[in-house]
């Protein structure tokens, strides 16, 4: 992939003649394709898996190069100090598999953690991005690590256009970037901080990039770990280079269930956001929403989509390998155990700590049918912890540890939500959501599309409610926001319900990020072809290979 630096019409070019869209807010258009497709949050990430597809790489290859470049032109989201998961399905064997490199908590005791760590070093987790990148590309990939690297290289070498959202974030954390060297010579190479279009560069994070490329792991559990570290413990963090040498990559079995005939395949615990997808779909099962409207336009779907979401999203978080848990996940993902659950839905469930958004998703089918849902990021808000090293944010990945804290060299939970829906055994729609309202977020398009044959333009359009924002000092408390894009009388009359039950409501902007970001493809099970749409609440773009 080779850059010119000239933007023209909007859009970001690459060789003169096939324009990169632009990374911008808004309704974008949908696209359709048979020999592949590709979405996520920013053009040149989708453009990389794009490519990838055209030169006849697999799903894998594809999300993995775009996933690589997003820790590019999406620093405010995502790092190699943070983690990545995915689900894979192959269409050849039928078979699913759940990769799990999501962060650790380090061998070394972190007693009396609390909201106060969250920005310093003792919020730094273990990371997994590097080893499960690793993981998914040997087990089911078909290119090596120089190809998959080369467009996040070059994004980092030759530069890219800063867009609002990157902007905005940026603006609100520039004390942080400010402060730090590894970060002035990226967004404040022209003494200020750099403004939507102009082109930056991040030499340092390329050098990273580089020797992840030619010395792979060795890099990584070397200089790359004893850098990171070194970095944590600077500021009162624990963490240190044999964590990295003691974490692995977990492949796992994907949770199932069914929803009105349709199979759901998940992400398993301890990414315990398939199994939270599952248990409300289970209790929506029970109603007959296809009777009432779309959550756009009645409130009473509305009403039960919120509960049956918090209901299942402040449970307990599961564990992973511990009798008690399995012996709950059975229980949870139970049809007869949704059929009480409904009957008791209660609209302000017990409070649980859950952390801030800061996460992106890719959704990628190949020409073969094969299908990759990847959730990867630093697990915080853009550059809250004010850490760097090697050219990328530390991850703030121990504010899941506030959900439960793990034992020392345990996962984190992480209510991650990569999904497939699957209609008498083939693939119908392969999606996820990044944000502290993913769940909310992919059940809302999962129920308009199902129960509402809605496109996939049309859902992602569509007004939702979210998950609340959480404050390290309070922790996560139970509520919803809603957009401004409902009508006003499903407003008025959910907000009356939700006021008599006490639970916290607030009306935010239409189209708000902190509603997620669904990132979905719908597959014809009859001729193959997909369609994909970009969200209008973050910059990204779908491209058909």
């Amino acid at each position: 992939m080779s850059t010119n630096h000239r933007a023209a019409h909007g859009t970001w070019q690459t060789d003169g003649t096939d324009p990169v869209p632009a990374a911008r807010y808004g309704p974008k258009p949908p696209v359709e394709g048979s020999g592949g497709l590709a979405v996520t949050s920013h053009p040149l990430a989708t453009r990389a898996a794009r490519d990838i597809l055209r030169e006849g790489g697999n799903a894998v290859d594809a999300a993995l190069a775009a996933a690589a470049t997003q820790l590019v032109v999406e620093p405010h989201m995502t790092s190699p100090t943070g983690g990545l998961s995915l689900l894979h399905r192959s269409a050849a064997t039928g078979a699913a598999t759940y990769v799990n490199g999501n962060v650790a908590a380090p061998l070394a005791p972190l007693p009396d953690f609390s909201g106060a760590d969250l920005t310093r070093g003792r919020g730094v987790p273990v990371p997994g991005w590097w080893p499960a990148f690793e993981e998914a590309r040997r087990r089911f990939g078909t290119r090596d690590r120089a190809r998959l690297l080369a467009p996040a290289l070059a994004a980092a070498t030759d530069g890219f256009e800063v867009n609002p959202f990157l902007y905005g974030i940026a603006y609100g954390e520039q004390a942080h970037l400010g402060a730090s060297p590894q970060m002035r010579e990226v967004f404040f190479a022209e003494g200020h901080l750099a403004v939507p279009g102009q082109v930056i560069t991040q030499p340092r994070a390329a050098r990273t990039l580089e020797r992840l490329r030619d010395e792979g792991m060795d890099y990584y559990l070397g200089d790359f770990a004893r850098a990171v570290a070194a970095a944590a413990r600077a500021d009162g963090g624990v963490l240190h280079e044999r964590d990295f040498a003691a974490y692995r990559a977990r492949v796992q079995e994907p949770v199932r269930g069914t929803y009105r005939g349709a199979g759901i395949v998940a992400a398993p615990p301890p990414d315990d956001g398939g199994v939270q997808l599952i248990s409300a779909l289970n209790m929506l099962e029970t109603v007959d929403l296809p009777r009432l409207g779309p959550p756009s336009a009645d409130p009473e779907t509305l009403r039960l989509l919120i509960q049956a979401h918090n209901t299942a999203y402040y449970a307990p978080p599961l564990r992973y390998g511990l009798e008690e848990d399995r012996e709950r996940l059975e229980l949870l993902l139970s049809k007869s155990y949704a059929r009480t659950r409904t009957a008791l839905l209660e609209p302000v469930p017990p409070a649980s700590a859950t952390p801030a958004p800061g996460t992106i998703h890719i959704s990628v089918v190949d020409a073969a049918g094969d299908t990759v849902a990847l959730t990867h990021s630093h697990m915080c808000s853009g550059f809250v912890n004010g850490l760097f090293a090697e050219g990328f944010q530390l991850s703030g990945g121990g504010s899941f540890f506030q959900r439960v804290m793990p034992q020392p060299g345990e996962r984190a939970c992480v209510y991650l939500a990569p999904n497939l829906v699957l209609r008498d055994g083939n693939p119908v729609l392969v999606s996820g959501s990044p944000s502290v309202s993913l769940v909310a977020n992919v059940l809302q398009n999962l129920v308009n599309i199902l129960d509402f044959g809605m496109s996939i333009e049309d859902s992602v359009r569509a007004p939702r409610f979210g998950a609340r924002p959480h404050t390290p000092e309070r922790g996560w408390e139970p509520g919803n926001l809603l957009e401004a894009g409902f009508d006003e009388a499903v407003l008025r009359e959910v907000r009356a319900w939700a006021g008599r039950e006490r639970l916290w409501t607030r009306v935010v902007n239409p189209w708000s990020a902190l509603t997620g970001n669904f990132e979905g493809i719908t597959l014809d099970p009859d001729t193959g072809a997909a369609r994909a749409c970009a969200d209008p609440r973050r910059v990204g773009a779908a491209e058909a290979a």
